[in-house]
């Protein structure tokens, strides 16, 4: 099994195991995109209190969403989420007409699952001009309409910045939960777990999560600009002899992760 695809599946338990503790209070109809699919069946695999229902993902000639809720007659009355996954512009438009309207189909409550917020490292501006896309996403998500049960929940897991939450407006509750957890959970069940540090790829990542991790000792990168490359180096902390654990506040191409775990394997021999 390759390095990619163990990251894969831890990151997928750790995400259903999250997923299914916030679901299983009560009896759940639980819709889900595309992307999601297998996600959503690891889900409702795991709990009884979990119905999956589906949705026709189709278009129409133009490539505009053609969508069709199956079942809908059947919700009435129950509980309603939506597990989505909004990573790419591409495929928000089509998820969200979804999710304006299940509230409407006179629902007992409904809650909107976003593991990633994929806006979130656009949140502040620097200089005028900049553009904050997370406030704009935020805008659009806080547009859901009530359902009979209320204002909808929007679960969203390790956002980048806690203070995003002032972004949502007071037609939505928005839920902001964690992983680490679950991740500590399974890293005690490693062995030779007396011998884990965790790593954070820069300060971001250990304001964001070393409180929540401060049961393990760290070691703590910083990224240094060397002529064009932006390089991971090493600011405080000793790997020698530990199993590293890299935990970052958020992921896209992964690349200071590589260079992070480079930096650990190298270290000690220098």
């Amino acid at each position: 099994m390759s390095e990619n695809a163990a990251k894969n599946i831890m990151e997928n338990k750790i995400c259903k195991d999250a997923i299914v503790s916030e679901l299983q209070k009560k009896k759940v109809h639980l819709f889900y995109c595309l992307e999601c699919e297998e996600l959503a069946h690891n889900i409702a695999a795991a709990s009884d209190h979990i119905t999956l229902q589906s949705i026709n993902w189709r278009s129409f000639a133009d490539g505009f969403p053609n969508l069709f809720i199956n079942n809908a007659h059947e919700i009435r009355g129950q509980h309603v989420a939506f597990l989505a996954s909004f990573s790419s512009p591409a495929v928000i438009f089509e998820q969200i007409s979804v999710i304006y309207l299940l509230p409407r189909l006179f629902v007992a409550s409904f809650t909107l699952v976003l593991p990633f917020f994929p806006t979130g490292s656009f949140e502040r501006m620097e200089e005028e001009g900049d553009v904050a896309t997370a406030f704009t996403m935020a805008r659009i998500v806080s547009n859901i309409p009530i359902s009979r049960g209320g204002p909808t929940s929007v679960v969203i897991y390790d956002i980048h910045a806690l203070q995003e939450r002032f972004y949502f407006a007071d037609q939505v509750l928005p839920l902001f939960e964690t992983g680490i957890p679950l991740l500590t959970k399974r890293l005690q069940q490693l062995p030779q777990n007396e011998k884990i540090i965790v790593a954070f790829p820069d300060d971001g990542a250990w304001k964001r999560f070393h409180k929540l991790l401060d049961q393990y000792p760290t070691v703590v990168c910083t990224k240094v600009r060397e002529g064009d490359k932006r390089i991971v180096r090493l600011k405080e902390g000793n790997p020698a002899g530990c199993h590293v654990v890299i935990v970052d506040d958020l992921v896209q191409s992964g690349g200071t992760l590589i260079e992070c775990q480079y930096w650990q394997l190298m270290e000690p021999r220098r």
